[in-house]
């Protein structure tokens, strides 16, 4: 495939890595020196993009693609809040967007078995539970989009919790969850891939679920399987999707 990437910073950097490495061609690398100039006359030769740039960029890289008729996997976190609106636009258009807090195999593993532990221990209700993320300092959004994806598995799956806070470890204001607030705690330390632990405790023992990502290669190599993946489909999917571990 020739694949158009948005952003090269570090992640974008190892995407192309893994994308030769499967036998694919950048097509295109789109950054912030040379967005502005960027239409899409300049994608209509490409088969499908990848995005991991910034939050600030995201909603016009989908709008870009779907302009040029070109499949996008976004990446980039932190525009969730329009989703619906994006989902109308690409269903408006036939086009292919396919958007995901986390491409890992290892962490939609993780995401698939905290669900199904949120729901053996809902009946117990001496456990409380709290989601904790880490991050390297770069990062721009907090909680991570992963640490809100697992929060939202836990949700759906309690009578007890209805919504989550985040408190940014760190920034001087503390936060004290309600009974019914689950509490993503964030950390920012150096150059942390990503850990995300969730934790039931109760007065007599404790439960910690954790990934902990070792690099950045397995949310890379895990965005160009879901650019194969997304490539000759119309629709507007979660990275969820691609998997299906009921089989």
């Amino acid at each position: 495939m020739k694949i158009v990437l948005f952003g090269y910073g570090k992640m974008g950097q190892i995407i192309e890595k893994f994308s030769q490495k499967r036998g694919h061609d950048i097509h295109l690398i789109i950054n912030s020196e040379n967005r502005n100039s960027i239409t899409a006359t300049d994608l209509q030769d490409a088969d499908v993009a990848i995005d991991f740039g910034v939050p600030q960029a995201a909603l016009a890289n989908m709008e870009l693609c779907l302009e040029a008729n070109l499949p996008v996997v976004v990446g980039t976190t932190g525009w969730y809040e329009h989703l619906d609106e994006v989902q109308q636009k690409c269903e408006q258009a036939n086009g292919s967007i396919l958007y995901g807090s986390n491409f890992s195999i290892g962490v939609n593993i993780f995401f698939h078995i905290n669900k199904m532990l949120a729901k053996a221990i809902q009946p117990y209700k001496a456990y409380d539970v709290q989601v904790e993320e880490i991050h390297h300092i770069h990062k721009l959004d907090s909680p991570s989009g992963t640490a809100i994806t697992i929060a939202e598995g836990i949700l759906n799956n309690s009578d007890v919790k209805t919504s989550w806070v985040n408190s940014l470890v760190g920034d001087g204001e503390e936060i004290i969850p309600k009974g019914n607030e689950l509490l993503i705690e964030s950390h920012r330390i150096e150059e942390v891939p990503g850990t995300h632990t969730v934790v039931y405790s109760s007065e007599v023992d404790q439960i910690e679920f954790k990934h902990t990502a070792h690099s950045r290669d397995g949310f890379a190599l895990g965005s160009v399987i879901a650019a194969e993946w997304l490539f000759g489909r119309k629709g507007f999917y979660q990275v969820t999707e691609m998997f299906d571990f009921n089989k």
